[in-house]
């Protein structure tokens, strides 16, 4: 499968998530379209309101007052595996853009940490998702925010233009991981910092789960090993690197968030451990 045919069946998955939020007010993307309950898979956020059916993925990564903060159909739309906008520390005057924005939550959450006086961006290749993230924009009556399309391999902003990165889940989908942190370095001033959750392998995944498409628009098998992301944040220039596990999955999780997508049990049994959320920090030099 060539890269172009990967970048397309996650535009589409991420397209069908936020149609299904239009008509249905839910989402699934790490499983079949057609699951009967909520489920999750990675970029942006948090699947659904029926918070305790979710899966090991996108379960409990927000505050309730986070939540009360935002539309219904942001929540709805949100599909990551952690909460970049706490973790990242933001501050009233700083800029910060989030890469693969889905829904917008992100967005919406920094816009209002880093007012008055900065700006959140929001980027995403998917037009369903830049429509409904504007949508949520307008009904959380928030200002200071600005959707982009693009791709997080050619961010369209010039050089030294924010003060943070953030992204929630979604680097692990690209089919061109260096480019996406060479670009994240770039639009960064110096001394600003990469905070982003992603899924980070620690141990090679079974060739079953390697092998799945499925699995690659539901977040797993584009992961990137520990290691591997230290190397290629250093190499695009990145100091003071830190990945801090924040959920390591068990077999049981697995099933929940890989079991419908055909995942033998055996393949599900192997990968016990090798999958976890983390937080990644970084940060460009001064």
């Amino acid at each position: 499968m060539s890269d172009a045919n990967v970048k397309e069946v996650v535009r589409e998955k991420y397209a069908e998530a936020a149609r299904r939020v239009a008509t249905e007010g839910k989402t699934s993307c790490c499983g079949p379209a057609e699951a009967e309950t909520d489920s999750g898979c990675c970029g942006g956020g948090i699947s659904s309101s029926a918070a305790d059916l979710r899966d090991p993925v996108t379960r409990d990564l927000y505050a309730d007052a986070e939540k009360d903060e935002l539309p219904a159909d942001a929540l709805a739309a949100s599909l990551g595996c952690g909460n970049p906008t706490a973790l990242a520390e933001l501050s009233p005057g700083e800029d910060v853009l989030d890469l693969g924005s889905g829904g917008g939550i992100d967005v919406l959450l920094s816009a209002r940490r880093v007012a008055p006086g900065g700006t959140a961006y929001g980027l995403d290749m998917t037009d369903e998702m830049l429509l409904l993230a504007r949508r949520n924009q307008r009904e959380a009556g928030v200002a200071n925010a600005r959707f982009l399309k693009g791709e997080i391999e050619a961010v369209p902003l010039p050089d030294a233009t924010v003060d943070v990165i953030i992204s929630n889940c979604v680097i692990n989908l690209s089919v061109d991981k260096a480019s996406v942190l060479r670009e994240a370095f770039r639009v960064l001033r110096p001394g600003g910092r990469f905070a982003v959750s992603d899924i980070v392998l620690r141990g090679d995944l079974p060739e079953g789960i390697q092998k799945s498409l499925e699995m690659w628009a539901g977040c797993v098998a584009g992961a990137l090993q520990e290691s591997e992301y230290r190397r290629l944040l250093a190499e695009a220039g990145f100091e003071n690197i830190d990945i801090e596990p924040t959920r390591v999955y068990t077999a049981d999780d697995s099933r929940d968030f890989l079991g419908e997508a055909g995942i033998e049990e055996a393949d599900l049994q192997a990968a016990e451990g090798r999958i976890m959320a983390a937080f990644v920090r970084a940060r460009k030099p001064a």
